[in-house]
């Protein structure tokens, strides 16, 4: 087991991060339209006395303090991972109980790790073969001080062992119980790539979206993608 006091805190500052999500995910209205987080216990009581479904849609609110809570254009791509979260979909640094923002420093890293873990979706569904899938880039900064698992730290290869999550997960609720912001770590998908979990979302600017891009999966693994709209591909390379 992982002592949190031996893991390492670095300020990590990153400009153009890129997050990729399902495009079948849709923005937040109260997230985005009404800028002033402070604004929506109100309107969400107000609201639930003509709309019973609204919490479905928001999700778990008190999972994020007030005072971390960010509103306005393109924040539902910032608390929707934080409020929406199940022990259905874990992660590599939360069993499900809390959310967690991925976030990678490079596109290419973005595109390898999503590519991986859809590709065990769609193995685990039995999907044809097919351009099944679009996913949505977002760009943003980040400026925060992480739990640093980079570097050559034998002690923290349970915390990145490509296969298991159960020591990473079991590091990441302790550190995030005693106040940590997240984590940055390499990614196991992308052999030079770097990524970080963040556990709130003021540490991220609000995110501006890019492209939108188109996966191939021929059965077996994610093997194609393109941007949407254009001809072009490109062969994922095992």
């Amino acid at each position: 087991m992982i002592d949190p006091a031996s893991v390492p805190i670095r300020n990590v500052q990153w400009s153009g991060a890129r997050r990729i999500i399902s495009s079948s995910f849709p923005t937040i209205d109260l997230f985005d339209d009404i800028a002033d987080p402070a604004d929506w216990p109100l309107l969400i009581a107000a609201e639930q006395k003509t709309n019973p479904r609204l919490m479905e849609t928001i999700g778990n609110l008190d999972l994020v303090p007030p005072k971390r809570r960010v509103g306005g254009t393109g924040a539902s791509y910032l608390m929707a991972p934080l409020t929406h979260c199940s022990t259905d979909r874990p992660s590599r640094f939360s069993s499900g109980h809390y959310g967690v923002i991925y976030v990678a420093e490079q596109i290419e890293t973005a595109l390898a790790e999503t590519m991986y873990h859809h590709g065990l979706f769609m193995t685990r569904t039995k999907e044809s073969p097919g351009w099944a899938s679009q996913f949505r880039e977002l760009v943003l900064d980040v400026d925060a001080p992480l739990h640093d698992l980079r570097g050559v730290h034998p002690e923290f290869a349970e915390a990145l062992d490509p296969n298991s999550y159960v020591e990473s997960q079991r590091l990441a609720g302790r550190l995030r119980a005693n106040a940590s912001e997240g984590l940055i770590y390499p990614s196991q998908r992308h052999n030079t790539g770097q990524c970080m979990g963040l556990f709130y979302p003021d540490r991220a600017t609000l995110p501006i979206q890019g492209r939108h891009f188109d996966y191939h999966w021929d059965g077996t693994r994610v093997d194609l993608y393109r941007i949407s709209g254009t001809t072009e591909v490109w062969r994922v390379t095992p």
